[in-house]
């Protein structure tokens, strides 16, 4: 039997020899470690962003994002291996094109792929032959195939025939110390088995283990039903933290103890919200495209339901706490230690911490926050800077709600000095003196 030989294409073989030039279009917390991980190996990359700023930072290798290490950027600029540019038009110049854009939800929670056209739109007036797009950014089961394609084949070229295209759905937890772009396994799925297998070579290149599946749909499948898992899971916990407080009890301590259980569990924790771009978001762009096929995605639409009103239970319990005290919320001063969405990050978007310092604004409270990661927020209206965390600060407050566990926090000095502490992320488990703190 003749087995036979597959030619590899001339992209191919310029992503085999980095001679290929590459454009990644968005150069927020994907775009940029993206773009750096590929230059690193020996690529030329160039950034476009919309927002001039962004574009020159990375042009002159200053770094914004956390997970990107100063001194690589620095490397990769000082080497003329990166660029960047708001300059749409040199699209027509790269060989492969990465989209790492924004994906939101409008008000109504329906996916707003405006950004996701709007570079496609950019992209089909600039296309040549033999170009690879691949999309990164999160989106619902159908969007290559349905949305990009036809956009970029008014071009007057095929799909599979006169260019390539992918999609990689984006894997980026920032703040991770252990895994990066580089050694997290990289899911690739093509439009046909050819742009598979070109989009293969190409991530190959920079990241450690590629996972190729059928299909750019299914490949979309897998990261929305990844955050997915997580958004449900994470709405049991804190469903189970509702009815602990009901009960009495310590959810922290069933927790714990029952994530001893050597097989059959995962661990995952409670806490006033969740978010990030990816749980609080994802999981109903699923919840979205189910209903073209008439089906009801309901353990998505509880979750969902669940850890959006996690925020206003820490505000009814902030209320009970100082009623201990015989105080009343409206009029209380309340301090918020923490608005970014994650320990040790400065990323606020959908931090639950912003929406409980609306909800504590609209009871009247006098509400002021401390977070040197984020010393400044302005999100769903809530526009706010940073105060210092001072002795003096801490004694006068009438509440402290820890609403981000960050490492350059003293809980200690917070726990001897504070009249009350609520506890929603368990930064206290291990403090002493805990006899003004309440769990969430």
């Amino acid at each position: 039997m003749t087995e036979t030989t597959v030619q590899s294409t001339p992209l191919e073989q310029q992503i085999l020899t980095r001679e290929a030039r590459i454009g990644v279009v968005g150069l927020g917390y994907v775009g940029l470690p993206f773009l750096v991980e590929k230059a690193k190996v020996g690529f030329h990359v160039t950034g476009f962003d919309r927002n001039e700023q962004r574009a020159q930072q990375v042009r002159t290798g200053q770094n914004y994002i956390s997970d990107v290490k100063d001194e690589e950027l620095r490397d990769v600029v000082e080497r003329g291996l990166v660029d960047a540019t708001t300059d749409m038009a040199r699209l027509a110049d790269m060989d492969v094109i990465v989209i790492c854009v924004p994906t939101p939800l409008d008000q109504n929670l329906s996916p707003d792929l405006s950004f996701v056209r709007s570079v496609t739109e950019e992209i089909a007036r600039h296309i040549r032959p033999g170009q690879l797009i691949s999309l990164e950014s999160t989106t619902y089961p159908g969007t290559t195939e349905d949305v990009l394609k036809p956009i970029l084949e008014r071009s007057g070229l095929k799909a599979g025939q006169d260019f390539y295209l992918a999609h990689s759905p984006e894997r980026v937890d920032p703040g991770n110390k252990r895994y990066s772009t580089k050694n997290t396994n990289k899911v690739v799925g093509g439009n046909d088995p050819e742009s598979l297998r070109v989009a293969v070579t190409f991530y190959q290149q920079a990241i450690e283990h590629i996972v190729p599946v059928s299909s750019a749909k299914a490949a979309e499948m897998v990261k929305v039903y990844e955050n997915t898992f997580r958004a449900v899971n994470i709405a049991l916990a804190n469903e189970i933290a509702l009815l602990c407080d009901r009960m009495g009890l310590n959810v922290w301590e069933v927790l714990d103890a029952a994530f001893t259980k050597p097989f059959g569990i995962m661990p995952f924790y409670p806490g006033p919200g969740v978010g990030g771009h990816c749980i609080p978001l994802d999981p109903h762009y699923l919840e979205w495209k189910a209903r073209e096929y008439n089906f009801q995605t309901h353990f998505i639409a509880l979750a969902g339901e669940t850890n959006r009103k996690m925020p206003e239970f820490v505000v009814e319990k902030a209320a009970r706490v100082l009623n201990m005290d015989r105080k009343a919320l409206n009029g209380s001063r309340v301090l918020l230690l923490g608005m970014a969405y994650k320990g040790d990050l400065d990323d606020y978007r959908e931090s639950p911490a912003i929406h409980i310092y609306r909800l504590l604004q609209e009871a009247s409270a006098d509400v002021i926050f401390h977070d040197t990661w984020t010393p400044e927020v302005n999100e769903h209206g809530v526009v706010a800077s940073s105060v210092d965390l001072t002795d003096d600060l801490l004694d006068t407050v009438d509440l402290v709600i820890i609403t981000t566990q960050h490492s350059d926090v003293d809980y200690q000095n917070v726990v001897n000095r504070a009249q009350r502490v609520l506890d929603t992320r368990n930064a206290t488990r291990t403090l002493s003196g805990k006899d003004r703190v309440v769990m969430l």
